[in-house]
């Protein structure tokens, strides 16, 4: 009997041992890595863009009615054209890390006008108006970016189209007028924010220093009036919307 328990026990205990072994430790699962989405700013766009712009331009007379050179040029007055603009805008970026470079090409509708008077055309009851009928740029740009919103510095040239009038203040009989394409150096700046991996909206502001030009006047007979020094600079403020030719948002580990 006593023999027939000890072994009942140690069978017991035998069972009991396997039982354990059996158990094995649940194995150590790490903890998954979390992952940041981040908006990638690469790839070729092309939007619109619409707001309004402001041109201070300032008029000195050089050559009279005769031919005769003004010395020291005689000033005439200055006024802000103000006004709409409307365009396009196409470009392609490149992103590393968190900088972002890129170029872009824009050009725009415009209608910015203004006048002052009385000037010293047509013997001092005169006045002079101008208007900016279209202008462009081309810009290189730096920018860094948090995810997706990005904040960049551009710089370039800029390119006008305006249009001179001389006219009478009284009744605003047109007597002379002159036109000219001028080129300047643009700098500006602005924000973008990646609505989706493809939309992408901002605001845009660019300064234009256009210089000072000597412009022939020619009157309404087709003869020479006179030659006037205007000296203009070019602000444009502008809403944008582009749609971006670059991949999806990528993932960061």
């Amino acid at each position: 009997m006593n023999k027939f328990l000890l072994a009942a026990a140690g069978i017991v205990a035998m069972t009991t041992s396997v039982s354990a072994a059996d158990l094995a430790a649940r194995p150590y699962t790490k903890a998954p890595v979390s992952v940041a989405a981040i908006y990638d700013w690469s790839g070729f766009y092309i939007g619109a863009n619409g707001g309004g712009g402001w041109s201070r331009k300032c008029w000195d007379i050089v050559t009279n009615i005769l031919g005769a050179p003004i010395v020291p040029a005689a000033s005439e007055g200055c006024h802000t054209a103000t006004g709409g603009v409307a365009g396009g805008q196409v470009g392609y970026r490149w992103q590393n890390a968190a900088w972002v470079f890129g170029v872009e090409g824009q050009g725009d509708w415009a209608h910015l006008s203004g006048s002052n008077g009385p000037s010293l055309a047509a013997g001092g009851v005169g006045s002079d108006r101008s208007k900016i009928n279209a202008f462009g740029l081309v810009t290189g740009q730096v920018g860094y970016a948090w995810s997706n919103v990005l904040f960049y510095v551009k710089g370039g040239a800029m390119v006008v189209s305006d249009k001179y009038e001389g006219f009478t203040t009284a009744t605003g009989f047109v007597f002379d007028r002159a036109s000219e394409t001028r080129w300047g150096g643009a700098v500006g700046a602005g924000l973008d924010f990646g609505v989706t991996p493809n939309i992408v909206i901002g605001l845009d502001y660019v300064h234009g220093f256009m210089g000072s030009h000597d412009n022939s006047f020619t009157s309404n007979i087709g003869a020479f009036s006179r030659t006037d020094r205007i000296h203009q600079d070019v602000d444009i403020a502008t809403a944008r919307v582009s749609y971006r030719f670059g991949g999806p948002v990528i993932a960061k580990y």
